[in-house]
């Protein structure tokens, strides 16, 4: 009782904020639910989502952040300094609401379900973002967390950064004439393989990396056994660093499964931090070419990669 007492405190609180701020003509933004959302007061905004946050920081708007989730880890300030809200696919409404927001910008997979139908029946803007893995997808995406904010020339800029380094990715990938099979792993329990099928942002940045994904015949994340294992022949097997359950290169090679393809014969596991390679933010150009020349070395030989992003001043 005493917890839908407070929930029911902060609805309410959090009612008051937004309608002290309603006088402003307000924003609307179309968001991944294909509704049309109006934001009228943006200076105290919770970012659910490591790929929001970055945009946010990006964009010069962390003074308007109230609240994080924990897969904001870049930049690092951010949840240090910032109240975190929890995972993003476990939030809880009172912890959201407790930070008497006045914007909620939510990546699209956020929840629980429970969680995020409470936020929308709140009397604060909810924005979901959407997430689409594809070079567009990120421009979007950026586009839309800008517009939110009203910082649409701010915005603009970022994007075009972002876009000369997709256009320098592509002239990288260009290069490449033989395409490598990559098997993303996100882990093995039992010793099956936990690994990437198309739709997922494995598979997209594997392909932005002049890849080819080894798994073709499955949207989503899917557990599979040896013999779809050797079926596959990846040359190279993909993961993320995940503290102490990271998968481990000899755990791949001593595999059963693995150890009949080329991964094992040629020893080649590539692990990299998991928002750079996956979150799909404005550094995903950056992380699409660290692991392209880590895939094709020859490649590394053409120059460096001069990030726009890295000179670009969208801050203000």
């Amino acid at each position: 009782m005493t917890s839908c007492r407070t929930l029911a405190s902060l609805l309410l609180s959090g009612g008051i904020a937004f309608a002290s701020a309603a006088h402003a003509a307000g924003i609307t933004v179309h968001d991944a639910r294909n509704r049309d959302v109006t934001v009228a007061d943006f200076a105290r905004t919770v970012s659910i989502g490591g790929a929001i946050t970055e945009i946010l920081y990006a964009l010069g708007l962390e003074s308007r952040l109230v609240g994080v989730d924990t897969t904001s880890l870049y930049p690092a300030a951010a949840l240090h300094d910032k109240p975190n809200v929890g995972y993003m696919r476990q939030i809880s409404a009172e912890g959201v609401l407790g930070l008497n927001p006045t914007l909620i910008l939510a990546i699209q997979g956020s929840g629980p379900r429970e969680t995020m139908d409470i936020l929308e029946t709140a009397q604060v803007p909810l924005v979901l973002v959407p997430e689409t893995f594809s070079e567009e997808g990120l421009i979007a995406k950026i586009k839309l967390v800008g517009h939110a904010m009203g910082v649409d020339a701010r915005a603009e800029c970022l994007s075009a950064a972002v876009g000369a380094d997709l256009a320098q990715l592509r002239a990288l990938r260009a290069k490449v004439t033989k395409p490598v099979r990559v098997m993303f792993v996100m882990s093995l329990q039992n010793g099956r393989a936990m690994v990437a099928g198309h739709k997922t942002a494995a598979d997209e940045i594997i392909q932005l990396a002049g890849a080819a994904n080894a798994v073709d015949d499955y949207d989503g994340y899917k557990t599979i056994g040896d013999e779809a294992i050797v079926a596959a022949k990846p040359d190279v097997v993909l993961s993320i660093e995940r503290g102490k359950e990271s998968l481990q290169a000899d755990a791949v090679y001593t595999h059963p499964g693995f150890a009949l393809t080329p991964v094992a014969a040629n020893k080649s596991f590539i692990t990299m931090d998991g928002l750079y390679l996956l979150g799909f933010g404005p550094r995903t150009a950056a992380a699409a070419r660290d692991l392209s020349v880590k895939l094709y070395p020859a490649l590394a030989a053409g120059g460096a990669f001069t990030s726009a992003l890295s000179t670009a001043n969208c801050r203000q």
